[in-house]
């Protein structure tokens, strides 16, 4: 039996999002049916539409969600109908060699995230004979889905959804970037490269952390300014002149961590990154590219002489299962920003336009609001 939801998809590269009626099955075995409150507009969705990360087309697109359980097939334990929930882009099985060693990000499962399946090769979404996939196993640009139980976290029902779905990838990702991948401690200089819905979370982890500088570079003032209403504590709009500062505030000693947070990482901003960290300094690599295209051209004996790290994450190295919970009582207890970070709500309709507002530099985080 399946019922019928609208949803965004695309179905080739370098085309917009067209939205359509599908079929959508019910939930099988360890699987739960849900209603989407809110879809986060990330930039990964645009490395599909841009052919920069060719996932198996068509695609249900969207993987930054929230919403409520409204059924469950058999064998489901995690959660029960009415639940609220927060999506993890990567699923975690919970008892893979990643998941039992405390590294959920990395779960096997995580697999077919680009193929849009099941972990078993089979979909649910469907329109006549043509399986449609689903974005990291989510699909959350649609009003309903059936996913994995392993894809959700219950969160506390009393916190709005629409504010939180963005504890599904951004927040933790970015915030992980600073305060578990790149380490950051109590008076560290911190520079990072790119605020869009990453960047400014590692700006919120850096400052929880307890960072002395967050040094920020990114091209659209408006961004710039954002970074030091969250905390950032200099702004600039060329990574020479953020190198020029980061030596003065060092006495030359350089930065501790650089983070790569821009929307399509190159080699130009992996070899300023590694140049603007001193003697034992690490760079974290989060963004995205191309992966046929080689990004990281540096000096090995500068890495060897002045033991330097380069490195990167996934997930910002948290663990969804653990962290969306914890983030979002951040939020709850005032300690971590989520409202400010939502520029402009957007139907399901007008996902084309929210996209190019993220293109125009508009929006720190744009986000689709489902019919309720």
């Amino acid at each position: 039996m399946s019922m019928t939801t609208k949803a965004a998809v695309l179905t080739a590269p370098g085309k917009p999002f067209e939205i359509v009626e599908l079929a959508l099955d019910e939930p099988r075995e360890g699987e739960v049916l849900i209603k989407y409150t809110a879809a986060g507009l990330c930039h990964s969705d645009l490395h599909l539409t841009d052919g920069d990360l060719p996932p198996r087309y068509p695609i249900v697109g969207g993987h930054e969600g929230s919403g409520i359980i409204e059924a469950v097939g058999p064998g489901v334990t995690k959660v029960k109908p009415g639940d609220h929930v927060v999506c993890s882009f990567i699923p975690n099985c919970g008892t893979c060699r990643y998941c039992s060693t405390g590294r959920q990000n990395l779960c096997d499962m995580g697999a077919t995230i680009l193929e849009g399946s099941m972990p078993d090769g089979t979909f649910r979404f469907h329109s006549g004979s043509d399986d449609f996939g689903a974005m990291c196993m989510l699909g959350t640009f649609a009003e309903r889905a059936t996913i994995s139980q392993h894809s959700v976290v219950k969160v506390d029902d009393w916190l709005p959804l629409e504010k939180a779905v963005l504890v599904g990838c951004g927040v933790p990702s970015g915030w992980g970037t600073s305060v578990y991948a790149g380490g950051v401690r109590a008076g560290d200089t911190v520079v990072i490269y790119g605020i869009g819905g990453l960047g400014i979370n590692a700006v919120q982890g850096a400052v929880s952390a307890g960072a002395k500088h967050v040094v920020v570079v990114d091209p659209v003032a408006f961004k710039r300014d954002t970074a030091l209403k969250f905390g950032a504590t200099h702004a600039f709009a060329d990574a020479a002149e953020a190198a020029e500062k980061v030596n003065e505030l060092t006495w030359g000693q350089g930065a501790d961590q650089a983070l790569i947070l821009v929307g399509t990482v190159d080699e130009e901003v992996v070899q300023n990154a590694t140049a603007v960290v001193g003697k034992g300094g690490v760079v974290v690599i989060t963004g995205l590219a191309d992966p046929t295209k080689l990004t990281v051209h540096v000096s090995g004996t500068d890495l060897t002489l002045n033991q330097k790290t380069i490195k990167g994450t996934l997930f910002g190295s948290a663990n969804p299962q653990y962290d969306i919970v914890r983030l979002l009582r951040l939020y709850d207890a005032g300690q971590l920003k989520l409202d400010e970070l939502i520029t402009q709500t957007y139907t399901l309709d007008q996902v084309n336009e929210g996209y190019q507002d993220l293109r125009d530099g508009k929006n720190i985080r744009g986000v689709i609001i489902h019919d309720s």
